[in-house]
């Protein structure tokens, strides 16, 4: 009799307990909701964030705000999102710059990447590709690397910044492949992008939206994809683990991310609105439309994903010898 009552007064309290949890996730949110976004608007962390925040603003009925705050490569916005109250009305969209920057910026950054947040969910796929300049004589990933093991220390690879994504990009597939290459830095995407097209490099990673339009011209050829799967729209372009680097894999991405303390019942309730939003026919159509795959999941899935992706870009950005002055 006694272990009967003691069972049944240990379930009152695991009820008493769960029931301002469950309270907290059905009552949220119950004002406006800001959505910090660290990049200027218009690129494609802006696009996705605004996609999603909309979203979640009519399914969840209240405004989601979407706040720019862009500098130093999201480090700035970062810091906004990580000194705000966690009670989940500040969320952060950024992408894997948010990994690189804890070690490209190390002591100087005034939060810690991983103590300091939590991730929600992952919001899209960036898939890259490994894209020559036409006069380059070279048709695959196979003759690029014949080539470049031919010619060390003259191919020229531009990058939108020391420790960007197409960087680490290049610098695991110069790893795994033994090449010499020589980095060439710009200060963003779009004058990474030009100057491949004016040749004054012959190579370069890039978002497929960032070049689908060239590639389409015929003023610049793709020869892989980094990730592991073939992109939807470049569907005749093997990845670089079918071309010759067998376990090649690197897919920047775009996530949604809360201060670390933000109670869980609310993490989980924007998890699963996330994960509607992200299956819902217009919003896939829209996204596809900035060549984008949308990426839902689980947040043990995403935070195990942060976790294994900070460290693999620390090993790259060491190995690149990286660094922010």
């Amino acid at each position: 009799m006694y272990k009967t009552i003691n069972g049944l007064a240990g379930i009152a309290l695991a009820i008493a307990i769960g029931a301002p949890a469950v309270a907290l996730a059905q009552n949220y949110p119950a004002k406006t909701v800001r959505v910090v976004i660290p990049w200027p608007p218009g690129g494609t962390n802006d696009i996705v964030g605004r996609i999603v925040s909309q979203k979640l603003g009519e399914l969840m009925g209240q405004q989601f705000i979407v706040d720019n705050r862009g500098g130093a490569a999201g480090s700035i916005g970062a810091d906004l999102a990580a000194k705000a109250p966690p009670d989940g009305y500040t969320i952060m969209v950024h992408s894997t710059t948010h990994l690189g920057n804890a070690h490209l910026y190390g002591k100087k950054l005034t939060y810690d990447t991983l103590k300091d947040f939590t991730g929600v969910s992952s919001l899209s796929a960036q898939p890259g590709a490994l894209t020559a300049h036409p006069s380059l004589p070279v048709r695959s990933t196979q003759d690029f690397l014949k080539l470049a093991r031919s010619r060390p220390g003259e191919i020229l690879y531009s990058s939108s910044g020391n420790g960007s994504a197409p960087h680490l990009q290049m610098a695991l597939l110069m790893s795994m492949a033994k090449l010499n290459l020589i980095h060439v830095p710009y200060k963003g995407g779009a004058p990474q992008i030009t100057a491949l097209v004016a040749g004054e490099a012959q190579v370069s990673f890039a978002t497929i939206g960032t070049v689908i339009n060239q590639i389409r011209q015929k003023r610049l050829r793709p020869l892989a994809v980094g990730s592991a799967k073939r992109a939807r729209v470049l569907p005749d372009v093997p990845t670089i683990s079918e071309s010759g680097v067998p376990g090649y894999e690197m897919a920047p991405w775009i996530g949604m991310f809360v201060p670390a303390a933000t109670p869980k019942p609310i993490i989980d309730r924007l998890n699963a609105e996330v994960g509607k939003i992200l299956r819902m026919p217009d919003v896939v159509k829209k996204l596809e439309a900035q060549v984008l795959d949308p990426l839902p999941s689980g947040v043990d899935e995403f935070n195990a994903r942060i976790k294994a992706d900070y460290e693999k870009y620390g090993r790259l950005i060491k190995l690149t010898g990286a660094k922010v002055e």
